[in-house]
């Protein structure tokens, strides 16, 4: 049982953990103004901070006088107090526990690979100098530089949510041509975008998991977000990043290993989130 001062006290903090991270972006949202790093874990993910300041203690808790919590799904009161339990979730939501379970038991039997380079968000621009994406940053090495750094650097994307952003002209140099169909089938633990997607895979399962493991989630998702622009062909020196610049040897060493010490950050929190999706 947690006490009703006990799990106030948490949620306050909570709340206010979230106010600080996202007080930068909230600011440039009000004004208008675009960043190329942090707006991708407010647009490609869809919690709004909004929704994400909203506290679950997750599944198996049991609150005492929450009766506030009973309007939300899955919800239910006990003779003890008020938890969370999967079955009284919407059968779509218990669906949707089932897949990231079984999604992510699959990639975490697979053994990491760190020897992509980061080439995805190159391939994203590749031979496409007009309409091409965050086009009001320029880029690093200019369209041709960037172009031959992609034709020279061998291609091995394992993540369709990245894959399927690929220009036309960059697809057929990937060695597998990925579909949503095949993700179970191609995730792995090392993949830089698989280490970002533990945010969306835990707040697909909130309210089961408590809101501080969404946060962490939310953290390693922001430290591989940065890594992934580094390493990518923008030159973002305007909002001061240095480059990881991946068309190098150095580059590529500094990529690798900084990709494999946030894949090695994921393994707990996706431990935890295989063990709280469980059936």
């Amino acid at each position: 049982m947690v006490t009703e001062l006990q799990w106030r006290d948490r949620r306050a903090a909570y709340e206010a953990a979230v106010d600080d991270l996202t007080a930068a972006h909230r600011k440039r949202s009000q004004n208008g103004e675009k960043h190329p790093v942090f707006d991708f874990l407010f647009t490609y993910y869809s919690p709004r901070p909004s929704k994400l300041r909203r506290w679950h203690a997750g599944s198996g808790v049991v609150l005492e006088n929450a009766d506030e919590f009973l309007s939300q799904a899955g919800y239910v009161r006990t003779d003890a107090g008020v938890t969370v339990e999967r079955a009284a979730l919407p059968e779509r939501q218990q669906r949707a526990a089932a897949n990231v379970h079984r999604l992510l038991k699959a990639t975490a039997g697979r053994a990491p690979r760190f020897g992509c380079s980061g080439l995805h968000e190159w391939a994203m621009v590749y031979r496409q100098p007009a309409e091409r994406r965050h086009a009001y940053v320029p880029l690093r090495l200019g369209a041709a530089g960037t172009d031959a750094v992609v034709e020279q650097l061998p291609m091995c994307c394992s993540h369709f949510d990245a894959f399927r952003f690929f220009t036309e002209q960059a697809r057929p140099l990937n060695p597998v041509q990925l579909t949503r169909e095949s993700t179970v089938d191609n995730e792995q633990p090392g993949c830089l975008h698989v280490t970002m997607d533990l945010y969306k895979w835990a707040y697909t399962l909130t309210p089961l998991v408590p809101s501080e493991l969404v946060l962490d989630c939310f953290r390693l998702a922001l430290d591989a977000r940065e890594l992934d622009m580094r390493a990518s062909p923008y030159d973002l020196s305007a909002f001061g990043y240095q480059p990881v610049p991946i068309e190098t040897p150095a580059g590529r060493r500094a990529y690798a290993q900084a990709q494999a010490a946030l894949a090695e950050r994921a393994v707990p929190l996706r431990e935890e989130l295989i063990r709280l999706s469980s059936p």
